[in-house]
């Protein structure tokens, strides 16, 4: 349940249009629910000010089903991560309204209606090459089903700083910027040298060999010289877009 849903309870509540055991049937499941195989956390959103999300990748379809469905029977929303193509065949046969994103290997279903995004401005995701775009992906969505406008710059590596330097007016725009980016990782330094709002890199898996999977653009990210940029791990557009979230909306 979302604080403006809960707020809507009580003040129907209080205007005599809910009788009280009805509102109390509605809570009934706040703080949280249990499945045999799940403890689902109704109570996130007004505890932390983000929602549960279910990292589908290594659930079952059924798991998965089920728990998206007591998300969206608490709040009328939910997003999945990391979800496989049978997850989200089944979760789109249950859900009409869903949004699939196959790039990003998300299902989200959004609030109806949508609220206006909140926060001090737009999250714009800077992604490196076209390689980088399932994480780049990944981060936007989730930004987007946490209430932010989000705006996205794909490839704009800097083998080719012009596409970058002639994209000023969006990253001078930006309340949030996050910047996905293999190879060397070194995008979110330059980045970081151009623009006053938070940065935060996300290293990607994309590279040759001595890449190692995304460890050296973990490492050139962590040993960047422009002050203030922030790092997640590997691969981790979510982890990003969350962080980015709290920033702008200042929960």
């Amino acid at each position: 349940m979302t604080p403006d849903q809960l707020q809507a309870l009580l003040a129907d509540v209080a205007a005599g249009r809910l009788a009280p055991a009805a509102a109390l049937e509605r809570l009934r499941h706040l703080p949280g629910e249990t499945l045999p195989f799940a403890h689902i956390d109704h109570h996130r959103e007004l505890r932390n000010g983000q929602p549960e999300v279910v990292f589908c990748g290594p659930k079952t379809v059924e798991q998965v089903v089920a728990i998206c469905e007591r998300l969206a029977a608490a709040s009328g929303t939910f997003l999945g991560t990391r979800v496989t193509d049978a997850q989200a065949a089944a979760l789109a046969a249950r859900f009409p309204g869903l949004l699939r994103n196959p790039l990003a290997r998300t299902a989200w279903l959004p609030p109806d209606p949508r609220p206006a995004p909140r926060g001090l401005g737009p999250v714009l995701v800077v992604s490196a090459g076209t390689s980088d775009l399932p994480v780049a992906e990944e981060a936007a969505v989730t930004a987007e089903a946490f209430g932010n406008e989000v705006d996205r710059l794909p490839d704009v590596g800097v083998a080719g700083l012009h596409r970058l330097l002639g994209a000023s007016d969006r990253l001078a725009r930006a309340a949030v910027i996050i910047v996905v980016a293999g190879m060397e990782g070194a995008l979110p330094s330059v980045v970081g040298g151009l623009v006053r709002a938070p940065v935060i890199a996300v290293p990607t898996s994309v590279g040759y060999g001595a890449s190692f999977g995304g460890l050296a653009a973990l490492l050139g990210m962590l040993n960047s010289c422009a002050a203030g940029v922030t790092v997640v791990n590997i691969d981790n557009g979510f982890g990003a877009a969350a962080a980015a979230s709290r920033i702008n909306q200042g929960s």
